[in-house]
């Protein structure tokens, strides 16, 4: 009878896992060193040229002016006035996104109607905006568009409070009154009392159907304490500010300048065309059984649209929607073609003014890596999330 042997442990320089580990070690360690002797370079270079890499120049007064955004004097520091170009750039990436997004599936949905004249409109309107370069587009909205929009004193009206001209465009504004933080303190208990509800209900009952939750629990919450709170505050929380024209211009709401409208609109169409493919492959990804089981049940085409073809088509749109959503983002940065002050615009000012190039280029690429990253941890979430609805 034949005894088997025990085979003697594997050693370690001959283990598959050991030396993937050490491998992937050493491949770290390569790239912190170039990384290191190219920073070393870098200082180097500077300290050669009378300068250092350091950000206490934040600190100093920005003596320039910004048209518009946030709170800001020139005698505000450079990083305030970092942060204003931040925030327009955050504020006409989230409006861009919001409009394209919209105009995005209403183009996409005509794409595959079955009216012929709503068809064909549809798919001039994504063959034109998408294969025109989007620089192209903000210089034509800004110069042959907006610029050659009547004076103040001629402007286009509509609906009686917004008024159109070449100094931009003037809407409504609900304007925050002393009774508004009262007011705010019960609208965040109307969000995080749903919130924790839901956490202990679902640790009792086991139920993770959030969109069912939030109809049947946290929207009724959310209305009795919104409503509560409005008429228990000692003045009205808000106000709706109508813009009223003075001896030259405009008082009041809220006023939409020449450069951020021709960025938005360009940013929003241009975007938008290429939103609307991505819609109109996401609708032709389902099945035609599920239309024609919808049919069969009596759903009219909305209704086939909305409660059929369009959840199970979200699976497939939202990948690439986000990164239409990120390429928005970044394309923020041409606001310097029409001189719109956003995050690229005021870092330039900023690096003429101080001559710190490098670490304002550090700053403005970490801003946008930020940004990019939150977005993408946002629709990442949500993708999985409609994959999970979806299985």
């Amino acid at each position: 009878m034949q005894t088997q042997t025990i085979p003697d442990k594997i050693n370690f320089w001959r283990n598959v896992i050991v030396l993937r580990i050490v491998m992937q070690a050493l491949f770290v360690i390569a790239i912190a060193l170039v990384a290191g002797l190219l920073y070393t370079n870098m200082l180097r270079g500077l300290e050669g040229l009378g300068l250092t890499f350091n950000f206490e120049f934040l600190k100093q007064e920005a003596g320039f002016g910004i048209a518009e955004g946030i709170d800001y004097a020139p005698s505000d520091t450079y990083f305030r006035a970092f942060q204003v170009g931040a925030l327009n750039s955050l504020k006409v990436s989230v409006l861009g996104i919001i409009f394209a997004t919209l105009l995005g599936l209403l183009f996409g949905v005509s794409r595959l109607s079955g009216n012929w004249l709503v068809r064909k409109i549809a798919a001039f309107y994504v063959e034109c905006f998408r294969n025109i370069p989007l620089l192209l587009q903000i210089l034509f909205w800004y110069t042959v568009v907006i610029l050659q929009l009547p004076p103040v004193r001629e402007s286009i009206t509509l609906f009686h409070n917004i008024f159109i001209s070449q100094r931009g465009i003037y809407i409504p504004w609900l304007k925050p009154m002393p009774g508004f933080a009262q007011w705010a303190g019960y609208i965040a208990a109307g969000v995080i009392l749903p919130v924790l509800i839901y956490i202990l209900k679902g640790r009792k009952s086991g139920t993770k159907d959030f969109a069912r939750f939030a109809v049947t629990w946290g929207l009724p919450v959310f209305t009795c304490l919104a409503v509560s709170g409005w008429y228990m505050s000692p003045q009205t929380p808000l106000v709706l500010e109508v813009p009223v024209l003075q001896r030259f211009n405009f008082t009041g709401g809220v006023r939409l300048s020449p450069e951020f409208s021709a960025l938005l609109i360009g940013l929003s169409v241009y975007t938008s065309a290429f939103i609307a493919e991505v819609v109109r492959g996401g609708i032709q990804s389902v099945k035609e059984g599920q239309v024609e089981a919808a049919k069969a049940v009596g759903l009219n085409e909305s209704q086939t649209l909305r409660l059929v073809v369009l959840p199970q088509a979200l699976r497939v749109i939202i990948p690439p929607l986000s990164n239409q959503h990120l390429n928005l983002a970044k394309n923020s940065s041409l606001a310097i073609a029409v001189g719109f002050p956003d995050l690229f615009n005021v870092g330039s000012t900023m690096m003429n003014q101080t001559g710190q190039s490098i670490p304002v280029f550090t700053l403005i690429m970490a801003s946008y890596l930020i940004m990019s990253i939150i977005a993408s941890l946002f629709l990442n979430w949500y993708n999985r999330r409609v994959r999970i609805i979806e299985q």
